[in-house]
């Protein structure tokens, strides 16, 4: 059996993050939407997701109840922002439903809820280059079978609760400028199927998960977020864009 690498991911931060951990220690990369598993057919579970509204996206709030509770399970959770106790409240959901937790790690990412802001791009380097080197010392702890869970503290679990039933609302937010060429990358992107060519025309659907995939991979930057015409996308520079979404399986 290998390590079960499970990973959720919209513009790639996660994905380089599962690569590397396979690249160290091996294992079989797989994308949280297309997995149907239970995790029992690996050695162990490492989940990678980033934190979404100091919690967790709805795909993996999802999958966490389905896992074998007798698998070790490793968290690494990414963050742009704060991570607001998503960690402790990562811990304490996985605590509740039985599962077999070793230890949650935080990671520093590029932050890409950018609909209505800007993060610099030097920022954006010094970010991805002090995660290198956090991230080596995760996969060392890994390697080591270090034990890590967090203290207690206040967590914001409310806000994700609240949020995490009004995600859907975020795709009646975007729209397509003049800019779209109907190329229907954002259709094949998204992860509940929730937008569509009808009638020559883009449409989002009301099961927005806000991963943000489709308005920082679409290829002519088409997509709007309440008609805010940005033009800065972000997309993690160490991987290629059209592997977020893939399974990596085998050596």
């Amino acid at each position: 059996m290998a390590n079960g690498i499970l990973y959720f991911s919209g513009t790639g931060n996660s994905l380089y993050i599962a690569k590397k951990i396979k690249e160290e220690i091996g294992g079989d990369v797989m994308y949280i939407p297309n997995y149907k598993g239970t995790g029992s057919e690996f050695d162990k579970i490492i989940l990678v997701t980033p934190i979404y509204s100091f919690g967790m996206p709805k795909h993996v709030y999802e999958l966490l109840p389905r896992l074998d509770k007798m698998k070790q399970l490793i968290v690494v959770q990414n963050f742009g922002g704060m991570s607001g106790g998503a960690d402790y409240f990562m811990y304490e959901y996985c605590t509740k439903i039985g599962l077999n937790l070793q230890s949650i790690y935080l990671l520093q990412m590029p932050e890409n809820f950018t609909t209505t802001f800007t993060v610099p791009v030097p920022y954006i380097k010094v970010v991805l280059k002090n995660a290198e080197k956090r991230l080596s010392k995760i996969v060392q702890d890994i390697k080591n079978d270090s034990c890590v869970l967090p203290s207690k503290k206040k967590t914001k679990e409310a806000v994700f609760l609240k949020n995490l039933n009004n995600w859907n609302k975020i795709g009646q937010s975007f729209s397509v400028s003049d800019d779209c060429i109907k190329c229907e990358k954002c259709v094949g992107v998204c992860p509940v199927q929730n937008i569509k060519l009808v009638k020559d025309s883009i449409v989002f659907g009301s099961k927005c998960v806000a991963c943000l995939g489709c308005y920082h991979r679409c290829p002519q930057k088409a997509i709007l977020y309440k008609n805010h015409k940005k033009k800065d996308r972000y997309i993690n520079p160490n991987i290629n864009e059209n592997e977020i979404g893939q399974d990596f399986i085998g050596e």
